[in-house]
């Protein structure tokens, strides 16, 4: 098994995440926390949310990887090979925000 997985880059290529998820806002509902799309740069709700819209996004768009858009937080999720990627994980790139 490699480091990481076909769709892991190292370079972040998206503007810094929202600080609101634009579906909810859409249907006046909340979230609880924020991802953000590695491909196209959506900010989205998480699963703990009402709506999922983050993995919503992927199941519409096939885009593989998010990150956390809490700014406490950072870590990669790829949907596609159901691996998680955080600070402490060979070869893992600093926070970029």
């Amino acid at each position: 098994m490699t480091l990481f997985c076909d769709h892991f880059e190292t370079q972040i290529q998206v503007d810094p995440p929202l600080d609101v998820c634009s579906s909810c806002i859409e249907t006046d509902d909340v979230w609880v926390h924020l991802r953000q799309c590695l491909v196209c740069g959506r900010t989205s709700c998480c699963n703990e949310s009402r709506n999922r819209h983050a993995t919503a996004h992927f199941r519409e768009t096939g885009h593989p990887m998010i990150r956390s858009a809490q700014p406490d937080e950072d870590w990669r999720w790829c949907y596609v090979d159901d691996r998680l990627y955080a600070p402490g994980f060979p070869g893992y790139p600093t926070a970029e925000r």
